[in-house]
């Protein structure tokens, strides 16, 4: 099972991003990112899969997923109509002075919660899905206003399952965890050039042997074929924009147009061209 590393961009002068109704269910799309997600959908009955939790839901879901939680998307094989909203937001929306705040230590906590997965029912689910559904249509102040509104509700409320008894970051030691953070940063930052795995085992401290061990054990994926899905998300966002095929390849790191093409394909299950057309 391959779990994709999902690099998210922020819009310009927000903390957060909203997806409304993004249509994946015909794609499978297992994935983890440093950002909390908190996703709402509603429908007649679906799955939800995070980490190694499987259940279904009938009607509707609320669903807020700590960081680096490996999840898959929530429409993922709903065969009926249905709506989705995702909200994703920063690891650092709490820093500095922001985590004292008496006001927000609420929210603060409910944040530390997420890493146990917390699942919301009853009047909350209700309330925070039809205003979220909403929050689209606001101005940047008042999308802020109204999410920390939301958050503080979820904060307080007791109509919760969690669906780990304790949080997931357990399931890998800290070290662990600062040390892939460290090589998210470091290719987020290199990905235009070529990354060696000798270079890598220097900035973790381990040898190209064990470096290789412990990249696979954490992302279920060898170096070379993350590095190739982060380049990846890096074209598709580029050929998005006014970027040529032969441009894209070049400024993602890929050193050879076939190369690209080839793992373009492979990765999104089209090749370049026909997704820019797309």
């Amino acid at each position: 099972m391959k779990i994709v590393f999902e690099d998210i961009k922020r819009l310009a002068g927000s903390s957060f991003r909203i997806l409304v109704n993004p249509k994946l269910n015909d794609f499978y799309y297992w994935h983890f990112h440093p950002e909390f997600e908190l996703t709402f959908i509603e429908a007649p009955l679906g799955t939800r899969r995070i980490g190694n939790h499987v259940g279904q839901f009938e009607g509707s879901d609320l669903v807020f997923i700590g960081s680096n939680i490996p999840h898959l998307n929530f429409d993922y094989g709903i065969k009926t109509e249905y709506e989705k909203v995702v909200l994703q937001i920063k690891q650092d929306f709490f820093k500095n002075d922001f985590i004292t705040t008496p006001e927000l230590a609420s929210i603060y906590q409910l944040f530390q919660n997420s890493k146990r997965v917390i699942c919301f029912n009853g009047i909350t689910k209700e309330s925070v899905g039809k205003r979220l559904k909403k929050i689209h249509h606001l101005p940047n102040f008042e999308q802020f206003v109204e999410v920390l509104s939301l958050f503080q509700m979820l904060a307080i409320s007791d109509e919760i399952t969690y669906l780990y008894e304790a949080p997931f970051d357990d399931f890998y030691n800290n070290k662990e965890q600062t040390r892939l953070k460290v090589v998210y940063t470091f290719i987020e930052n290199n990905f235009q050039r070529n990354i060696t795995i000798e270079e890598m085992g220097e900035l973790t401290h381990l040898s190209k042997a064990a470096f290789c061990r412990y990249f696979k054990k954490m992302t279920r994926l060898t170096f070379t074929e993350f590095l190739n899905q982060y380049r990846i998300e890096q074209a598709k966002r580029l050929l998005k924009s006014d970027k040529n095929v032969t441009e894209t390849c070049y400024e993602c790191g890929f050193e050879s147009l076939s190369y690209f093409n080839r793992i373009f394909k492979k990765v999104v299950g089209e090749n370049p061209i026909q997704f820019k057309k797309r």
